[in-house]
């Protein structure tokens, strides 16, 4: 929410940077590349070794590319799916090497497993949390809600890292604790969300594949075929021949019934007679 209203005015700063970076014929899929290069590679090599400000710094930096890629495709009108794929791509990658190397930290140099589970536990969050907005809107849902998005979580992060490179105690491992429980409710509202609209729509379900047999209400394949029956029946053939060995009765003989006893029989005649 924070990161959402602070995007206008950080965009009137970049405007002018990424207007002649539109004119110079910069790629944007290229800008996403060196960004997503950048921030992995400075969280990698800085916050690995507990270098929190300089770290801070270069990556964000790099961040802002995040925000000229998608302006210099809109100024040269040559935004794409691929685009925004790469983009959404490429902010996994930069989340994954900022908390990853958080994790290596403390779990190393750092000396405090307990803030490497909650460094760890932001990253799988954070990974759950962009998942489950994707998955929504590809059902048609939207999720434009939460209460930290991921602008909000890296924000909280590099400011946090940043004075606490800078001498303040403290604060990285508050913002840390701060971000397993932010991430995690915003994965709940999401899901909530979703769940609502769900409802709302009249629980529709999906369609079946096409060329898939159609199913009964109790799953099994309509016309009253069990799913697992032999469609051939070559099972049955098989059996009553005895081939998979087992042994077999012999053929029951029906009786010719005998002759009823209120009938009397036909005396037989001589010939000649």
């Amino acid at each position: 929410m924070l990161a959402s209203k602070a995007r206008p005015q950080l965009q009137k700063v970049l405007d002018p940077l990424s207007q002649w970076a539109a004119r110079s014929s910069v790629s944007p899929d290229l800008v996403t590349v060196i960004g997503t290069i950048g921030v992995a590679g400075a969280a990698l090599g800085f916050f690995t070794r507990g270098v929190f400000f300089l770290g801070t710094v270069v990556i964000t930096l790099f961040v802002f590319s995040d925000l000229m890629d998608g302006v210099i495709a809109r100024a040269r009108g040559i935004s794409s799916k691929w685009g925004a794929f790469l983009d959404s791509t490429s902010d996994r990658v930069g989340d994954g090497a900022i908390f990853g190397s958080l994790v290596i930290w403390y779990a190393g140099d750092g000396d405090s497993l307990p803030l490497a589970g909650a460094s760890l536990l932001c990253l799988v969050a954070g990974s759950v949390t962009s998942y489950v907005k994707a998955r929504a809107e590809g059902l048609g849902f939207s999720c434009n809600v939460g209460f930290a998005e991921r602008g909000e979580r890296l924000l909280i992060l590099l400011v946090a890292a940043g004075l606490y490179g800078l001498g303040v105690p403290y604060l990285l491992p508050v913002a840390l604790w701060f971000l397993v429980g932010a991430t995690v409710l915003t994965v709940a509202q999401r899901i909530v969300h979703v769940h609502r609209q769900f409802v709302r729509s009249g629980r529709p379900t999906l369609a079946p594949p096409a060329g898939a047999p159609s199913t009964g209400a109790d799953g099994e394949p309509a016309g009253g075929v069990p799913s697992d029956a032999d469609p051939s029946g070559a099972s049955s053939v098989m059996a009553s021949a005895g081939v998979d060995g087992t042994h077999l009765d012999p053929p029951s003989v029906t009786p010719t019934p005998a002759a009823s006893p209120l009938v009397s029989p036909v005396p037989r005649v001589a010939p000649g007679r």
